[in-house]
């Protein structure tokens, strides 16, 4: 797989048991087949609060005001999405939207027209190779992300609805795998 999944969500597969990935969404912010692969789970929100000190960020915190757990790679790395408008400096785009943002900055020092974020903690990688043999091996679906998925407000029920919409045989196995 030589085309980059920048942009686009990986959704485990029913079956996929790894505690770290059952049943999770993942907006891909970089993939190249030299350096690896690089995103944060979209749909865990943790039991911890968000938090003022952000430099002021917190409150465009996007429900539920928590900060996600990103994946099992580096827990204290703080990674931030924001919802934009329109791009601009602070904010690199992922997807159309959305973008990483660079939370040194005040949302005020930000060229970019952000409504609303949500913060990471940790993310999930994968060196060079190794997430194309996963989805290759069923462990994973590549699915183009709609631009508010990185923001549900009801990110437990991402994997289901995300896999609802591909229709057909998902429609059924976000349900309940059972049933297949």
């Amino acid at each position: 797989m030589s085309e980059s999944l920048r942009g686009r969500l990986i959704v485990a597969a029913p079956d996929l048991e790894d505690p770290n990935f059952e049943h999770t969404v993942i907006l891909m912010l970089a993939h190249d087949q030299h350096e690896g692969a690089l995103g944060v789970v979209v749909n865990r929100p943790s039991e911890v609060a968000m938090v003022s000190g952000l430099r002021g960020w917190d409150r465009l915190a996007a429900p539920p005001r928590h900060v996600f757990v990103g994946g099992p790679v580096e827990q204290t790395a703080v990674i931030g999405l924001a919802r934009t408008r329109a791009d601009g400096d602070g904010v690199e785009p992922v997807v159309d939207g959305a973008g990483v943002l660079d939370l040194a900055l005040a949302p005020e020092d930000l060229g970019a027209d952000v409504t609303s974020i949500r913060v990471f903690a940790g993310y999930s990688g994968w060196s060079a190779g190794q997430l194309e043999l996963e989805i290759l091996a069923g462990g994973w679906f590549v699915i183009e992300a709609e631009p508010d998925d990185p923001f549900s407000d009801e990110p437990e029920e991402l994997w289901s609805r995300v896999l609802r919409r591909q229709g057909g045989l998902f429609r059924t196995a976000a349900e309940d795998p059972s049933l297949n």
